[in-house]
């Protein structure tokens, strides 16, 4: 049994979470996923976490479902392994729980992001890469299709004829060409991937984070929306917005050229 699957640290008002089975290239086991939903319960609640930070120990991101110990998969009635009840009971709650999480999320892929651990990074908000990372949709040479939201983030971030080759070919990115198809933010030296990463965090965390909650709604929501649906939801967020204590520091700050103070009210 892993002993601290996920360690969380809280500074500065960034939830740093470091997925810890370096053994296994952090592979999701069924502890880590249930450590990362309560993690993500937690940022949800706590007001004084304002960014979440994610990243992997020792050479891997995370290798996705640890195949070497039962994988994804619940024993049906027969004995045999229900994918599928795996990804609704741990796998789906985690991912549903990243994008609706009312603050930001930046991962720093370390290295291997392979199969789930490729779209984990994927469900992130902004993803950093080190140049030795390494972005791999694997499943099908398992014969199974990607999950944890992999068929709906490829098309909308690389396109639908890109998306399409990557799952059926099993084709495994460099960091570089990650971030020319647009799955990466940003890619740095090794060296200085964590020290970006919680630059990054920080400054996210001292921002607007009614706004950054306003945004990922409305991004959210626009997969699905017709464009007068969106133009309804900008109205009505931009209504809410233009209400907060942020908004009226924000243009103060703007009017007097000094940096804002935001609050989160």
């Amino acid at each position: 049994m892993d002993r601290t699957p996920v360690i969380a640290v809280l500074e500065s008002g960034v939830l740093t979470l470091i997925l810890n089975r370096p053994q296994r290239l952090n592979a999701m086991s069924a502890g880590l996923i249930d450590a990362m939903n309560h993690e993500l319960g937690r940022a949800r609640q706590d007001p004084d976490i304002r960014a979440v930070l994610l990243t992997g120990t020792g050479r891997g991101f995370c290798a996705g479902a640890d195949l070497a110990n039962g994988g994804p998969g619940v024993p049906d009635g027969e004995g045999k392994p229900d994918l599928g009840a795996g990804l609704d009971q741990r796998f789906n709650p985690m991912i549903r729980a990243m994008r609706e999480l009312p603050k930001p999320i930046v991962a720093a892929v370390n290295g291997v992001a392979a199969g789930g651990g490729a779209n984990l990074a994927l469900a992130c908000d902004i993803v950093l890469a080190a140049r030795s990372a390494r972005f791999d949709q694997a499943f099908v040479r398992i014969s199974l299709l990607p999950d944890l939201g992999g068929t709906w983030f490829l098309p909308h971030t690389v396109g639908d004829a890109r998306a399409r080759a990557l799952a059926m070919l099993g084709t495994s990115l460099t960091a570089e060409e990650a971030e020319r198809m647009g799955m990466v933010w940003q890619v740095v030296d090794d060296a200085v991937l964590m020290d970006e990463a919680r630059k990054l965090a920080r400054r996210l965390a001292g921002g607007p984070t009614l706004s950054y909650a306003a945004i990922k709604k409305a991004m959210n929501a626009a997969a699905t929306n017709t464009l007068d649906q969106q133009l309804d939801l900008e109205r009505d967020s931009q209504r809410l917005l233009g209400r907060s204590e942020d908004f009226r520091e924000g243009v103060a700050a703007f009017l007097a050229k000094r940096p804002a103070k935001f609050l989160g009210r």
